[in-house]
């Protein structure tokens, strides 16, 4: 077996010392915060203690044929993301995770991925930072890519550690680290809902995007449905703030309930609008961030059929909050949720890649926390942005292009109408036409 200490901390910092994969894999739900299920995670080592820097999170990719790619992929972010943080890999971990199927052993799905692991090794071996140990986690067992010695890491692997029996769970319950269950449970928090709440809540989605869509394209009427969406955001942040809070589930359950189909139908379209979604990422600290949080999740998980896209706007206000907040894993799952459902939804990137690039959070809070002091009126909401009109939509504007944190890059520009609620129903809908028309002229033919 390949002998090696890998420290958890920095130098000036109390430390633990890693030793072999046994330990490595039961250090990783701590290193993550929960088990990262159907997971590739790489983690860079730096100096010759091998002290755990930036690591990286991907879902393993269905296809062989993605293997190749994705590995190069993410060899480079994370190597270049710690060239950026200051320091280039001396090494790096990899853990491939994924429970075999059914009707499958673990050892058949360890096997299934062993050219994936061999792909990520020669992607980082290219760029001069060798793969020190590469991990399979499946079944409830551990293998290794790199140890050909059977007397340590026999065909059918070993079992991983009872959980809160090894000296990373002691150290881990002394600084107070929880582990959150399954990346798939938490995914599922965020997930939209199914049966018959989809069926009502797809029909609100349709008779709001047929009142509002009409509004949010006239300048005025968009104006008037910034401030309806944030004075909705407010009343129902007040009432699941005064709600009753249990484990996660039953609060989820409570949640649903108290906010109304047509309710949150008008939230969500009221969000694709990026001023709003803006002034709503201003709840991100203090008592109101606990009910925010709530709120955005429900609204994720009502994001049904067709309007699945529209979940990045709630979803990315939750990793914000969660990022906010401190809570860095529940704050990386909500933000890859959000560009699962929208690969190019800009503050979604900026979010995710600060997140996993370790930047402080105060920067970009106390630009929100200027653009609220500068801009509240009486009511608590922004009179330039919702009640100012015109002018007062680019004189906040002006102030926002002088305050964004030098360590967020900027936005991509978009073509004019092209960030609203309105512009993403319309495209959606002119897809679904398309597609319809497809369909018929092959029916046709």
């Amino acid at each position: 077996m390949n002998k090696h200490h890998e420290s958890t901390g920095p130098d000036d910092e109390q430390q633990i010392t890693l030793r072999g994969p046994a330990e490595l894999a039961d250090a990783l739900p701590y290193l993550m915060g929960f088990h990262p299920s159907d997971s590739v995670v790489m983690v860079a080592l730096h100096g010759g203690r091998g002290r755990f820097g930036g690591r990286l999170r991907l879902g393993i990719p269905q296809s062989p044929k993605e293997w190749e790619p994705v590995a190069d992929q993410l060899a480079e972010c994370l190597v270049s993301g710690s060239e950026r943080r200051g320091s280039r890999p001396d090494a790096i971990v990899v853990f491939l995770c994924q429970d075999p199927a059914d009707g499958v052993t673990g050892h058949q799905a360890m096997e299934r991925l062993r050219p994936f692991a061999q792909l990520l090794r020669t992607a980082c071996g290219t760029l001069d930072v060798p793969v020190l140990e590469a991990l399979c986690i499946s079944g409830g067992r551990y293998w290794s890519y790199c140890c050909p010695d059977g007397r340590c890491c026999p065909e059918e692997g070993n079992p991983l550690a009872l959980p809160g029996t090894t000296v990373m769970a002691a150290a881990a319950a002394y600084a107070g680290i929880h582990v959150r269950g399954s990346l798939r449970d938490m995914e599922a928090r965020l997930a939209p809902l199914e049966a018959a709440g989809a069926s009502g809540q797809q029909q609100a989605l349709d008779s709001a995007g047929a009142v509002l869509v009409s509004r949010i394209l006239d300048t005025e009427g968009r104006v008037e449905v910034a401030g309806e969406t944030l004075e909705l955001a407010h009343a129902l942040m007040d009432r699941l703030g005064r709600a009753p809070t249990g484990p996660p589930s039953a609060a989820d359950t409570n949640d649903d309930r108290l906010i109304s189909h047509d309710e949150a139908a008008a939230m969500i379209l009221g969000l694709q609008d990026r001023e709003t979604r803006d002034k709503a990422a201003e709840w991100m600290e203090g008592p109101e961030a606990a009910s925010a949080l709530r709120l955005w999740r429900a609204l994720a998980r009502r994001c049904v059929g067709p309007y699945v896209e529209h979940a990045a706007a709630p979803l990315t206000l939750a990793g914000w909050v969660s990022w906010s907040t401190g809570d860095e894993p529940a704050a990386r799952v909500a933000l890859g949720l959000a560009l699962r459902a929208d690969p190019d939804y800009t503050f979604a990137q900026l979010l995710h890649q600060a997140c996993n690039e370790g930047l402080n959070p105060e920067t970009l809070r106390r630009c929100l926390r200027g653009e609220r002091s500068g801009g509240a009126g009486a009511d608590g909401h922004d009179s330039r942005k919702v009640h100012g009109g015109r002018d007062g939509r680019r004189t906040g504007r002006r102030q926002r292009a002088h305050t964004v944190p030098s360590q967020v890059p900027k936005r991509r520009r978009t073509a004019p109408g092209d960030t609203g609620p309105g512009a993403v129903v319309v495209r959606r809908r002119a897809r679904e036409s398309k597609r319809q028309g497809r369909r018929g002229s092959r029916s046709e033919r």
